[in-house]
């Protein structure tokens, strides 16, 4: 029995998303610890909540505020080198379940992190048009081990994540729209667009992005410049004779509806800082802008020159080969303390392990959809493959421009959402309907007919890719206890070290 696509259309995000779900929230008050950059951002959500700013905390706080303690800070600015909007959100989660268990303080992060499971499954399915396509994307990265771990924890990049591929989501939209006013339009240009909601939606959304963590810059350029460039595109193929003049007007009133709304909403997300006065420099000027800009230099100050040597440290090359995940958390009490299956010799972890199969796969997928662009073989899909691989470009490469900054593996969560659409786009694109190839020299007497073959070659990727999902599915499920921080039997733990790197 199959599904209406009608009733699939909705029941399979929704299964998606509880799946999802199930995976982030269960559990999610353990550990009863402040995991790895928890340490910071927990404690400033939680200064910003009552005093506007980030207030400074004693060097012992950590064990005061996980048994209870939460009001131990000071009044004293303390020195932040993040924008606050994530920090707002997690205290939004402890605003609403208190800071008494881990549960309160990562409420957040496993609710955005759940929440991107089935816009991921939107975005793959409107680039394909294919419900199981979609599926795929969506699925991969529901029990993913990276993306599990970052809803697990409170740390910025998962609401990274999110506010970049809801703008990627939004430019989509955008994209249905204003291509087929532009295929059906008159003129020698074709039109110049001021009504697009969906682009100051995205302006919204990286706004948002930019306000978490400052990367978000660099996704605000490139989404500026795929405008753009699909803009031009549409107009050629439109046949426009000054299609390049009407794509240049039109970009400049992209930039007009993107970026002022995205720099409203990053300075709306210093409101607290600047309402206060106790704020980290906020008395550097007597005009809260000026201070406001002079702690910017500070902070971009501290961003560039920041070279310390930490063992988990990993520089971008190294990613896609994914030579040295993040230990966020460890816990390997004496033997004989706990129990743990059939092992009382056990391991608690939780680190930045994307689903390895999933990993690898999706990066031969990367180099799939170059080459197949190159070629201009895509068909159909071309649109997909330069959309994921846009949005894939705009989260790694600028990375690789600081070969000797400390930056960490677990950086890439903002990436897995373009990876796991490019994957599942490969996997649709192999799995294609193909055309019979007749050859030059037909023997006299056919035994198969060219029909025959592309339709068991077709099968036979078909076969292919269940069974490559399959398998994903099976390793995540093998390494969800890097993810969750629940024991394991140490020789376990030690199966899953495929690498050097990994331990």
């Amino acid at each position: 029995m199959t599904l209406a696509p009608r009733t699939a259309r909705w029941l399979v995000p929704l299964a998606l998303t509880l799946l999802a779900a199930a995976l982030r929230f269960i559990g999610l008050w353990h550990p009863q610890d402040l995991v790895f950059d928890e340490t910071y951002y927990v404690k400033d959500a939680w200064t910003l909540l009552h005093l506007g700013y980030e207030g400074a905390w004693p060097d012992d706080a950590n064990e005061s505020f996980t048994s209870g303690d939460t009001d131990v800070y000071s009044t004293d600015a303390a020195y932040v080198v993040h924008p606050p909007l994530g920090k707002w959100l997690i205290a939004l989660g402890m605003l609403l379940f208190g800071a008494d268990s881990g549960f309160g303080w990562r409420f957040s992060a496993a609710l955005i992190g759940t929440l991107l499971v089935p816009l991921v499954y939107e975005i793959a399915r409107r680039l394909s048009g294919s419900i199981a396509i979609g599926a795929v994307a969506g699925g991969l990265l529901a029990v993913d081990g990276l993306a599990i771990a970052l809803s697990r924890v409170s740390l910025l990049d998962g609401f990274l994540a999110f506010f970049v591929t809801l703008a990627f989501w939004f430019v989509l939209l955008d994209r249905d729209r204003t291509d087929e006013r532009i295929l059906s339009s008159e003129g020698i240009a074709g039109p110049l667009m001021w009504r697009r909601p969906w682009i100051v939606a995205a302006g919204l959304a990286l706004g948002a992005a930019c306000a978490v963590k400052w990367s978000g810059l660099y996704v605000l350029a490139a989404v500026g410049i795929w405008i753009v460039v699909h803009d031009a595109i549409v107009r050629h193929r439109a046949r426009k004779e000054e299609w390049f003049a009407g794509s240049v007007l039109q970009g400049a009133i992209a930039f007009v509806l993107l970026v002022p709304v995205a720099a409203a909403v990053y300075l709306a997300s210093w409101t607290g800082w600047l309402v206060t006065s106790g704020g980290y420099d906020r008395g550097s000027d007597a005009n809260p802008l000026v201070a406001l800009l002079n702690y910017h230099s500070s902070m971009y100050a501290f961003h560039v020159g920041l070279s310390s040597s930490h063992p988990y440290a990993s520089p971008a090359w190294q990613w896609p080969l994914l030579l040295r995940p993040t230990a966020m958390w460890l816990a390997r009490p004496e033997a004989g303390e706990e129990w743990c299956g059939w092992s009382d010799d056990c391991i608690g972890v939780i680190g930045s392990h994307p689903n390895p199969v999933t990993w690898y796969a999706a990066w031969a997928a990367v180099i799939l959809a170059v080459v197949l662009l190159i070629r201009r073989r895509a068909g159909a899909l071309t649109p997909g493959f330069g959309f994921a691989l846009t949005g894939l470009a705009a989260t790694y490469l600028p990375w690789l421009l600081y070969p000797s900054r400390t930056i960490f593996q677990f950086y890439t969560v903002a990436m897995l959402p373009f990876l796991v659409i490019a994957l599942a786009l490969a996997l649709g694109w192999l799995t294609r309907p193909r055309d019979p190839v007749t050859p030059r020299d037909p023997s006299p007497v056919e035994v198969v007919s060219a029909e025959e073959v592309a339709a068991a070659e077709t099968r036979a990727w078909r076969v292919f890719a269940i069974a490559f999902v399959a398998l994903a599915v099976l390793t995540a499920v093998f390494f969800l206890p890097l993810s969750t921080g629940f024991l394991e039997p140490y020789p376990l733990w030690q199966l899953h070290n495929w690498l050097p790197g990994w331990v």
